[in-house]
């Protein structure tokens, strides 16, 4: 299956907003679209497009390590960290299990990776800590996660491997 990953532009959003919503119904997981416009950075907020509609979404920022957005209000201030928080990534229900989760996250830890950035965070909810597991994520149970996240949510973060020069 193949598709385009690419920038988030104005008009995605509403969409973007949609998949949010469906993935977290019946959950206190939904942000809507201003705390998701506040928790994507350009340049590490990414989509994917079939067929030209959004069939997933993946959206980062700069964060303190072990730290992460409160899901209560949106983001305000922008960080300056070599942490990229991986807030949220969904794939459209119809086409979960094809790996378009995972080419997201490989496209995100290569632009996290061209940015310089020193290590990836998330917090894994809804049991998908294997998923995560899967793609490289550690879990770091010392890490205190807000009860906004709900019950089971863990903290886990991965190194961004820093590509070699040629010659070394």
């Amino acid at each position: 299956m193949t598709g385009l990953v690419r920038g988030i532009t104005e008009a995605d959003w509403p969409q973007v907003a949609a998949l949010e919503a469906g993935a977290y119904a019946d959950t206190p997981l939904t942000e809507g679209e201003a705390g998701l416009r506040s928790r994507a950075s350009a340049g590490t907020s990414f989509v994917l497009e079939l067929d030209g509609r959004i069939a997933g979404y993946v959206l980062a920022l700069p964060y303190r390590r072990f730290h992460c957005p409160d899901l209560t209000r949106p983001e305000r201030a922008v960080h300056q960290a070599a942490n990229l928080h991986l807030h949220d990534l969904v794939v459209s229900a119809p086409l979960r299990r094809r790996g378009l989760g995972t080419r997201l996250v490989r496209h995100l830890t290569d632009a996290a990776r061209a940015r310089g950035f020193a290590t990836m965070s998330l917090i894994a909810v809804a049991g998908k800590e294997p998923f995560w597991r899967a793609n490289g994520y550690r879990p770091h149970p010392e890490a205190r996660v807000p009860a906004c996240y709900g019950g089971g949510a863990v903290y886990m973060s991965a190194q961004v491997a820093v590509a070699r020069k040629a010659g070394r």
